[in-house]
């Protein structure tokens, strides 16, 4: 970034003419004030500095919770904080308030908001700034920046935050006028929040953080050219639904947007008037209840059988909020090979990117399903209802003939898959379980029954390691009544664990199940899989008969939590009935599991969804329908 100038003149905030005057005295027809978020107050104006000007702009905009981390760059701004209402959660790492702010927008569908110091401070939110975007999450990043008059010069703790997080944010912005402050937060907000979630960066200099302003709310809102489509075309939604009427292998392709749409209950009620099988993905899990009869399953890389299959036998793919990602298609080109595709998505860069859509529907989904639902109504109400009785007797087949399952260690120890499936069955649909990266994950997903949509948080595309401690602190903040687990790896943990600290200073108790089969276990698998079990620096030292460095219990118990260790199948819903009893501290248990159990079922990298394998070289066989 040169001095005084940004690395990009459109991402500049200093965008109206003028900078002498307060915002929110005028309404423009193209953004009105009315698209601020938050309660909407007038507010007169008023003389204060930028960084009383970003406290108060945080709480005209109906934040209440905020998580960060102080520094020299921000520390104008943690002042006037200390007068504010907004309850700010101190974290231990940069990471680790990203994270958090995921967590709590994943569970309140609200944005989530992090704020940390400038140079290393914002270059540890890149990770979960791109794992938010990855999985389209609102949140907003604050940041401080050096002050604008040494800016390119290599100042001390100075970085590009807006160069670095250009390719994984909806937008970045640089402040350094104070006067901006309102408007371009009140723009972050809206951009987070609306069309396609996503991150948004606020780089705000030391200069414009001390400077004098006019304060004054709402302010007005200067996006010209975004404008995000909400109704579907209604050429386009009659033609999906008489794609619908003449399907004979119809599939509902559930993706996590359904869930980012709140637009569960339409998704149900599509489903269960069309009579075709759903599938939800990684990031759908919840958005369609498990128990529900038309549930088929996961698809992808560890999908169950029912549902990669279905996909791959379809005739018609409705296509509802998910993006065609590797990790369901396997090799892009044998992916459901005789299907149709309606792609219904709130992202137009989505549709046909890396599957061609038949029919492209660009909108909400809160606003495309009911419309579609309709359409279909009087396509069946003119021709009569579809009978998928033969593709239900191929699909109930595979159903009951390749269920999720596990075969026991043969070293002794305990199950991972069952340890997770307990700590489910124990807690029950109305917890939220929040997993980190790799077997855990997977399993996870397997084997919890998943009711209702936000109880499922996870890092599915960008996969990040120690996503799980932080984003169970959010989501605890969030959502303070309902159980938090943390179901995460012995790998995965030691990444982000002092968030502890966080956790028990601030009296957020969460519940942290360690599935510690001492190694990094997907790695490992990989190994057992294609490297010939040649284990190159994957094994951990924390499980059974080895150095236990760290002690997961004694770690828990320097953390201020109460620390449980489970080595037995028989004591395993003993120890989550006595975390779950425990609702003063945070509670970790090390649950030590087998190294050996792997992720089943598996589609290898690499080849097609055809060739899925429910064990190790063991493919389901089954008669294709002609």
């Amino acid at each position: 970034m040169s001095k005084g100038s940004p690395a990009s003149p459109a991402l500049m905030a200093a965008k109206s003419p003028g900078h002498g005057g307060h915002a929110g005295t005028s309404t423009s027809a193209a953004n009105p004030a009315s698209a601020v978020v938050g309660p909407n107050n007038v507010v007169a104006p008023v003389k204060m500095t930028g960084s009383e000007a970003i406290v108060r702009s945080l709480e005209e905009l109906g934040v209440k919770d905020i998580f960060g981390l102080p520094g020299g760059a921000i520390l104008p701004t943690y002042d006037p904080l200390m007068a504010s209402d907004l309850n700010h959660v101190l974290v231990r790492h940069e990471q680790g308030a990203g994270h958090a702010a995921q967590g709590y927008a994943m569970v309140t569908g609200q944005v989530g908001v992090c704020i940390v110091t400038s140079g290393p401070g914002a270059t540890n939110l890149v990770t979960p700034i791109m794992d938010a975007h990855m999985d389209s999450v609102p949140l907003v990043a604050i940041t401080g920046q050096v002050s604008s008059g040494v800016i390119g010069t290599d100042a001390f703790q100075e970085a590009d935050i807006v160069g670095i997080t250009m390719p994984v944010t909806k937008h970045s912005y640089l402040v350094t006028n104070a006067q901006d402050i309102p408007r371009v937060l009140a723009e972050a907000f809206h951009l987070a929040s609306t069309g396609r979630p996503g991150p948004v960066l606020v780089d705000v200099s030391k200069d414009a953080q001390q400077g004098p302003m006019t304060f004054s709310w709402p302010p007005v809102i200067e996006l010209p050219g975004y404008r995000p489509v909400f109704r579907g075309h209604s050429k386009q939604l009659r033609e999906a639904a008489r794609l619908i009427r003449d399907a004979k292998k119809p599939v509902l392709y559930v993706g996590g947007g359904v869930i980012k749409a709140e637009a569960s209950a339409e998704l149900l009620e599509l489903a269960e008037l069309t009579g075709a099988p759903v599938v939800t993905t990684l990031m759908a899990r919840g958005a369609f209840p498990d128990s529900h009869t038309l549930h088929v399953g996961m698809p992808g890389m560890h999908g169950s059988v029912s549902a990669v299959t279905a996909l791959q036998q379809s005739d018609l793919l409705i296509t509802l909020g998910a993006r065609f990602d590797d990790r369901v298609t396997g090799v892009l080109k044998s992916f459901a090979p005789h299907a149709l595709v309606i792609h219904a998505d709130i992202d137009p860069a989505e549709i046909s990117k890396n599957r061609t859509a038949d029919v492209p529907i660009v909108g909400s989904l809160k606003e495309i399903i009911p419309d579609l639902t309709a359409a279909v109504r009087a396509e069946f109400s003119a021709t009569g209802t579809p009978d998928l009785a033969d593709w239900w007797a191929f699909l109930g087949n595979l159903r009951d003939t390749y269920p999720l399952g596990w075969t026991e260690p043969e070293d002794g120890l305990m199950s991972p898959q069952h340890v997770i499936s307990r700590i489910g069955a124990l807690t029950g649909p109305e917890a939220v379980y929040v997993a980190g990266v790799g077997q855990h994950q997977m399993w996870a997903a397997q084997f919890i029954k998943y009711e209702r949509p936000r109880s499922w948080l996870n890092s599915g595309g960008a996969g990040t390691m120690g996503y799980s401690v932080p984003a169970a602190m959010g989501a605890k903040v969030g959502n303070p009544d309902r159980v938090v687990w943390a179901i995460d790896g012995d790998g995965c943990f030691q990444m982000t664990n002092q968030e502890l600290a966080t956790c028990a200073i601030n009296k957020i108790p969460i519940k942290v199940a360690i599935i510690n089969n001492s190694s990094l276990g997907m790695v490992r698998q990989w190994q057992t899989l294609f490297y010939n079990s040649r284990y190159s620096n994957t094994d951990l030292n924390t499980g059974h008969d080895t150095v236990r460095i760290p002690d997961f219990v004694k770690l828990a118990d320097a953390y201020g939590c109460a620390g449980l260790r489970c080595e037995r199948a028989e004591d395993i819903d003993a120890t989550i009935e006595a975390a779950l009893a425990i609702n003063d501290r945070p509670v970790v248990i090390d649950f030590v599991v087998s190294p050996d159990s792997m992720v089943w079922p598996m589609v290898p990298s690499g080849v097609s969804n055809d060739q899925i394998q429910v064990a190790r070289n063991m493919t389901p066989v089954w008669e294709e329908e002609d």
